[in-house]
């Protein structure tokens, strides 16, 4: 991914709201597999970590991205953004070159 294309997704990303909240929990295959059915149907998810998980944001970034073969766009605070391509060409958000 380029950083104008990182960038784009990251503007996209501003009028999100989170869709997940990783708790005290951390990482549970649950959470695992939501991330990727909500990826699988809107490309571009943002993610809250809460104040109770001991866990840094960025590891947990960096692990989803791994298991739902995603790309962190961006971890500010504890939010995380991850993007993946749809494979549905009507869902498909237009990436700059």
């Amino acid at each position: 991914m380029t950083t104008k294309q990182r960038a784009y997704l990251k503007g996209l990303a501003m009028n999100l709201d989170p869709i997940f909240q990783i708790g005290k929990n951390s990482m549970t295959p649950e959470i695992t597999a939501a991330v990727e059915e909500a990826l699988a149907a809107r490309e571009l998810i943002k993610i809250s970590v809460l104040k109770n998980c001991a866990d840094d944001p960025r590891t947990l970034a960096e692990i989803l991205a791994e298991r739902t073969h995603a790309q962190v766009v961006q971890v500010i605070g504890k939010k995380i953004v991850l993007y993946r391509e749809g494979k549905e060409k009507q869902k498909r958000i237009q990436l700059p070159k």
